[in-house]
């Protein structure tokens, strides 16, 4: 498989206003954010050595980027932290997501939730986050009720503006369902051309949660070659006319890039539409 990489037109001048998803307790989140889960690293890789700047951020913040989406596990969130707090970007216009682990470390009691939230929040510089997520299903379900009262804790001190899951599949959603206070306002899953994940977005639809997309650009030759066929009437690259058609959908997407030009055409999203007829073949891929 491969992933879809934008090219920009060398005439683009700025980025089209953001649009936003309301979620299901009120807030706001920005359709379109960053990955940073090779930010900062030697080589760009996931599990490279960190470097002491995270020049892809910065220009990223530079592009109008203002959701950035992190995690613990990432290893890099106080230098994501740290280039955030130095930005001229003031902290109301960012939407900072992060992720706490389903390891041992962070959910073994409440006492380590807690203080992974409180590393997190000093880690970004912050006395609260936008969105908190449980990275992964955790499968003791009294883990995973401590672990949830736990965000509910936050998210009625006000420390936490949404919370919300990743990777979590019906099963995992049903049992939180049975003791969970608060509704998930996301669930951050793998969504693309070749994992489609339809039932479980139908799902999500019905119970009013927001999908948002991880690897939203991944496709094979054949589908890359009807999606840049498709770019050409806009204007368009393959790569924003999946990542439009996505967004269109009500899907939130966080592609990452390290290079400039890419991520100016991940943004350039919001000045075309498209058609039925295309959407129709997008979803006949």
């Amino acid at each position: 498989m491969m992933m879809l990489v934008n090219k920009t037109n060398r005439g683009y001048r700025g980025i089209a206003k953001m649009e936003y998803i309301t979620l299901n307790n009120g807030v706001k989140m920005p359709i379109v954010g960053t990955g940073t889960n090779t930010y900062g690293k030697v080589n760009n890789v996931f599990t490279g050595d960190l470097k002491n700047e995270i020049p892809e951020l910065v220009s990223a913040l530079e592009l109008g980027y203002r959701s950035i989406d992190a995690a613990i596990m990432y290893r890099n969130e106080e230098l994501v932290g740290r280039v955030l707090a130095e930005s001229a970007v003031p902290r109301e216009e960012l939407f900072i997501t992060t992720k706490v682990p389903a390891d041992e470390e962070y959910i073994s009691s409440k006492e380590a939730t807690r203080a992974a939230i409180d590393n997190s929040l000093r880690n970004f510089r912050t006395d609260y986050l936008d969105l908190l997520l449980i990275h992964f299903p955790i499968e003791d379900k009294d883990q995973l009720k401590n672990t949830w009262e736990v965000f509910e804790e936050y998210y009625e001190a006000g420390k936490l503006k949404a919370i919300g899951v990743s990777n979590f599949e019906k099963n995992h959603l049903d049992e939180l369902k049975e003791f969970a206070k608060v509704k998930p306002a996301v669930n951050q899953i793998q969504i693309n051309l070749i994992e489609r994940n339809k039932d479980l977005l139908d799902l999500l639809k019905e119970e009013g949660i927001t999908p948002v997309a991880w690897k939203p650009m991944k496709v094979d030759d054949h589908q890359k070659e009807i999606l840049d066929e498709i770019g050409k009437a806009y204007k368009k690259s393959g790569a924003q006319v999946l990542l439009k058609y996505q967004i269109e959908r009500g899907v939130i997407v966080i592609p990452k890039s390290h290079n400039p030009e890419n991520q100016r055409a991940n943004l350039d999203l919001f000045n075309f539409e498209l058609t039925t007829e295309d959407v129709e073949k997008i979803e006949n891929l």
